[in-house]
């Protein structure tokens, strides 16, 4: 039987890369999304992925969740952390709303996931956890003091995680993307994006593809010794 994998923000961008690749691989994946029916229908008739809707800042529609996935499909292995929002705004003008949806839904999803699932993994003596994280966390963005400190929290609860983890079978890991080609970056204005593409040594954006690549490194038995890594894929834009 193979392992199941559950991508949070798995049906667009970057989560639709990595679950179509895990896929390919052999996977039996399944996808969370938070509000577009129509791009999760989409997406689940073109992939044959099935996805569920549900509220990944809320720790009991998570939990909840969850153990439904896993009594239609199995215990979960293979934890993919990619859901996130920006509401962005200098601090000046923030308001605690745009503050805390991007605090919840980014990095406080990460413990609702992982709480439903590290039980189980700890009791079967495997467990392949990837949190999503951000070039903004590591190196900070104007006018994102909400997702930078998301995502900068992302990499020190990877870190954190890792070590109580490690004894168990179970390897926590980060992936830092740059700027890549999804929805999110495409709603930066065009004279904006092109200045953030002028920084980027490879001169590209990524392609979510790049990112996928990289889970399937982590998530793979290959992978056992690493643990508690943050991957940087950001084209040379931060490095340190």
């Amino acid at each position: 039987m193979s392992r199941v994998a559950l991508v949070t923000g798995g049906t667009r961008g970057i989560g639709e890369a990595i679950c179509t690749a895990l896929k390919d691989a052999g996977y039996t994946v399944v996808a969370n999304y938070g509000g577009n029916d129509e791009a999760a229908k989409a997406f689940t008739e073109r992939t044959g992925i099935p996805s569920f809707k549900f509220d990944v800042s809320d720790f009991e529609k998570t939990k909840d969740a969850i153990a439904q996935i896993e009594s239609d499909y199995g215990p979960v292995d293979i934890l993919i952390n990619n859901a996130g929002i920006t509401r962005d705004g200098t601090m000046h003008r923030m308001s605690f709303e745009q503050w805390d949806a991007v605090i919840q839904t980014n990095l406080a999803s990460c413990f609702n996931t992982c709480r439903s699932v590290i039980d189980g993994m700890r009791g079967r003596g495997f467990g392949r956890i990837v949190n999503i994280g951000s070039v903004n966390g590591q190196a900070g963005q104007y006018g994102q003091v909400n997702y930078a400190a998301a995502k900068s929290g992302i990499h020190g609860f990877t870190k954190a995680l890792a070590l109580e983890g490690a004894a168990k079978g179970i390897t926590v890991n980060a992936i830092a993307p740059g700027y890549v080609d999804t929805d999110m970056v495409r709603a930066v204005p065009e004279e904006v994006l092109k200045k953030i593409v002028a920084t980027i040594p490879v001169g590209r954006l990524g392609k979510p593809e790049d990112i996928a690549n990289a889970v399937m490194f982590l998530v793979g038995d290959e992978a056992g010794f690493m643990t508690g890594s943050t991957l940087s894929i950001n084209g040379g834009q931060h490095m340190y």
